[in-house]
């Protein structure tokens, strides 16, 4: 299973967030510090925010932050919502199918079980228990160690 950039990136995002949780946080300085290209990180900030993961704030003094608390946050949600039901191989499509084995083959059941423990694993996690108590990634994710 391959996670799509866009979960790569919103997963940093919010981390960068919930790291920064006493002020709002802007896209440059975000980008800057966790490596995205702010035109991918405009369309993760639209998505976690239009999913309630984050508050955006427009303007001068604008930025973003946590639309509800992390401990709040389970990143199997997260996961969930935003690589949506993309389908891990062909028969999973429900247009465009072309294989001729669906009717017999026993291995989309197995990959179905198989994507949904790897999502319920990701349920124990939530955004809280990646960053508290996580000083290596408190001292990345400050604004004055972004100068990369």
């Amino acid at each position: 299973m391959r996670i799509t950039k866009r979960t790569n990136i919103a997963v940093r995002l919010l981390m960068y967030c919930a790291a920064n949780a006493d002020r709002l946080v802007t896209k440059t300085e975000t980008a800057e510090c966790c490596n995205i290209s702010e035109n991918h990180l405009a369309q993760v900030i639209n998505q976690l925010s239009q999913l309630g993961y984050l508050n955006t704030q427009r303007g001068r003094n604008g930025g973003m932050s946590l639309g509800r608390a992390a401990g709040e946050i389970r990143i199997g949600d997260v996961f969930r919502d935003l690589e949506g039901s993309l389908p891990m191989v062909e028969c999973f499509a429900d247009v465009d199918n072309t294989c001729p084995l669906v009717d017999a083959c026993r291995l989309k059941q197995a990959l179905a079980a198989a994507a949904e423990a790897f999502y319920a694993s990701l349920d124990d996690l939530t955004l809280s228990s990646l960053v508290c108590d996580n000083a290596a990634l408190l001292q990345i994710l400050q604004p004055v160690g972004c100068t990369r």
